[in-house]
């Protein structure tokens, strides 16, 4: 069967209201919007002006008037504490209208900001619904982030309640929320009117009087009163919620993202790009702080009808690296949509896939991975693997789904190896070079989407319309800067190769960081890798490249380090200069997986860093500066 992307995206690009607008047709307005896009508001046009709705509703009670009662609408399933509880979309119904109805007694309405901090468990997810019931907007902070960090977001979005766990559970340790929050209060010239608590029995909190609620007490006393709250009609321009992405300054930046549109977009992409139908079970196995688990674990999936999972657990772990394959053999998953970073560290643990065997995989059809690069490698060995087809496709906190990527919905296209394939409806996708003009095909350069931005796509930042314009489109007048750069192919597929701080500039040469690693990571006994640029006075910069081997390699780092050094020569050329291998024992990340390349890189020049609010494990750093010091490179 061929694929219908090329005439869907050519209908979106003959008549873009149009399409936009049969879109909007899949979701409840309370009230029609007067046009489907109006050029003169905002920053460059609004979507929906006019339009009166609300996500809850289209989330929730549509659905259970509608015949999906008894259908669930979340699957939470913690292999941490080994809890596991299912909600129908009328019980979930029932607890976001009992917390909407504790939030009213706290004083939360239409245009209020609330917190939550939280780790993944069903209430996170609750939260966000009971918030979007309100017409309040939410800020997710990634639970167990330090307390300044959570300081900088109290101060930016002035909420007037947080909502919080006591404590979140890795696999090894249970993390204490309240100090964090406490700390971040202590800190923050902007005090909340109050805290709802929800105590964890592996770590309880102690409340402050006049200040803390308990969760499930109030909950229990708004469900004992079934008080029927309505939602609030809210303008489809209004914001559903605030989520802060890290900005270079060291001041978050706040992405807004409104009701209409965010709506509108993702319900198309379930079954247009993710190929689920309302009804299945859709899975992202990722984190409600983080973009993904907005527009994923929260909302897109009860949009549309599906199921979703709510996973506390890791990867590997938590028990072993199969868990991954439990959960989808357990719960009949469909669709399964996670970071590469969790496959790389499922290969290295069980490079054979041996316990793949162990689960019936029968309902599950497509793997998607997205969040930082796919290299080749990985997404062979999972094809390889799994049997299933694996989807690289790329998108950004700012714009909330996919704008490359393979529509399985429409039809799959064929796949190109380190490609997220094609453009999809709603972005035209250029490459530039510096100066702003189109550069050839096959052309590495600065990836950017002409404005207007489709709809789901971030009109603003909260409260910094300048920083938003100076940030994003003012480099590129008429464009929305992606900071990524890459290249496109003849049949218009995308190559991302680098973020455009990650090119390296090697006498003269820019080059990518994420073509060697791609090379690198083609290593039999790698398991990942990570190229960063070390300051050289002769050539400007030179490359060096860390990995991190399989386990159970018995093989002298230093071989594998000389035949990685030879890859890189034989695939890249001379030109890469890559020179220097360093065998590592693990990588700084992210909690969500990103490798910090750029903190690597001021380590190894020398330069002054701060530590990352967002990294998974800060003593990494030092072990890396450690082996850039026993090795000789960089400047100590």
């Amino acid at each position: 069967m061929g694929s219908s992307y090329q005439s869907v995206y050519d209908g979106w690009t003959s008549d873009p209201e149009g399409f936009w607008a049969k879109a909007a047709e899949e979701i409840d307005w309370f009230s029609p919007y007067d046009k489907v896009f109006d050029p003169d508001q905002g920053t460059y046009g609004r979507w929906f002006a006019g339009g009166k709705t609300n996500t809850c509703f289209n989330c929730l009670d549509r659905h259970v008037e509608r015949g999906r009662a008894d259908q669930p609408a979340i699957i939470y399933d913690s292999p941490i504490t080994g809890a596991k509880k299912n909600y129908s979309y009328g019980e979930l119904l029932v607890e976001v209208k009992a917390l909407a109805a504790v939030l009213q007694d706290q004083e939360i309405g239409k245009g209020d900001r609330v917190i939550i901090y939280m780790p993944m468990i069903s209430e996170a997810v609750m939260a966000m619904l009971a918030c979007a019931r309100l017409g309040a907007i939410h800020s997710v902070v990634f639970g167990g982030f330090a307390g300044h960090e959570l300081a900088t977001r109290i101060d930016d979005a002035k909420p007037k309640l947080i909502i919080a766990a006591s404590c979140g559970i890795e696999p090894n340790r249970v993390v204490a929320y309240m100090p964090m929050l406490e700390e971040a209060i202590a800190e923050a010239k902007h005090k909340p009117q109050g805290c709802l608590v929800l105590q964890r029995p592996q770590e309880t909190a102690p409340l402050t009087q006049g200040r803390d609620t308990d969760f499930a007490e109030a909950m229990e006393k708004a469900r004992a009163e079934g008080r029927d709250v309505a939602c609030v009609p809210v303008d489809a321009t209004d914001p559903l919620y605030i989520l802060y992405t890290s900005g270079t300054t060291g001041q978050p930046k706040g992405v807004v993202r409104d009701n209409g549109g965010h709506m509108v977009a993702l319900n198309w992409t379930m079954n247009a790009i993710y190929g689920v139908n309302p009804g299945e079970v859709f899975w992202a196995a990722s984190d409600v702080g983080w973009v993904v688990g907005h527009s994923y674990i929260a909302y897109a999936p009860l949009l549309h009808g599906n199921t979703t999972i709510v996973f506390e657990g890791k990867p590997v772990g938590t028990p072993d690296a199969g868990t991954f394959w439990r959960v989808i053999s357990e719960h009949k998953v469909a669709a399964l949509f996670t970071a590469p970073t969790a496959f790389r560290a499922i290969k290295k643990e069980d490079p054979q896939g041996d316990l793949i065997g162990q689960y019936d995989l029968s309902d599950f059809r497509t793997l998607f991975l997205a969040g930082e690069r796919a290299d080749p490698d990985t997404i062979e060995w999972a094809r390889e693997k799994l049997r299933v087809p694996v989807i690289d496709h790329w998108w950004q906190t700012e714009t909330g789904w996919t704008i490359a990527g393979n529509p399985v919905g429409l039809g799959m296209l064929p796949v190109k190896l380190g490609s997220p394939t094609v453009a999809m409806p709603g972005y035209d996708i250029q490459v530039l070079d510096d100066e702003g003009h189109p550069v050839e095909r096959g052309t590495l350069g600065n990836i950017v989407v002409k404005l207007p931005m489709p709809p789901g796509c971030l009109p603003t930042l909260w409260n910094a319309e300048d920083r938003f314009r100076e940030a994003y489109l003012a480099e590129f007048p008429g464009y929305y800067k992606t900071a990524d750069a890459g290249f496109m192919d003849e049949d218009g597929y995308l190559f991302i190769m680098a973020r455009t701080d990650d090119i390296i500039n090697v006498a003269g040469h820019r080059l990518s960081t994420g073509a060697m690693e791609e090379a690198i990571a083609y290593h039999p006994d790698v398991a990942e890798c990570a190229v960063i640029g070390i300051a050289d006075s002769l050539k400007g910069q030179v490359p060096a490249g860390f990995l991190v081997l399989n386990s159970g390699v018995e093989r002298s780092p230093q071989d594998i380090e000389k035949e990685v050094v030879k890859l890189v020569r034989e695939q890249i050329g001379p030109v890469a200069a890559f020179k220097q291998a360093l065998t590592v024992v693990r990588l700084p990340k992210t909690r969500s997986g990103k490798i910090l390349r750029g903190t690597m890189q001021k380590i190894a020049d020398g330069e002054a860093w701060k530590m990352p609010a967002t990294i998974d494990d800060p003593a990494i750093l030092d072990e890396i500066g450690e082996a850039l010091q026993t090795r000789g490179i960089g400047r100590p």
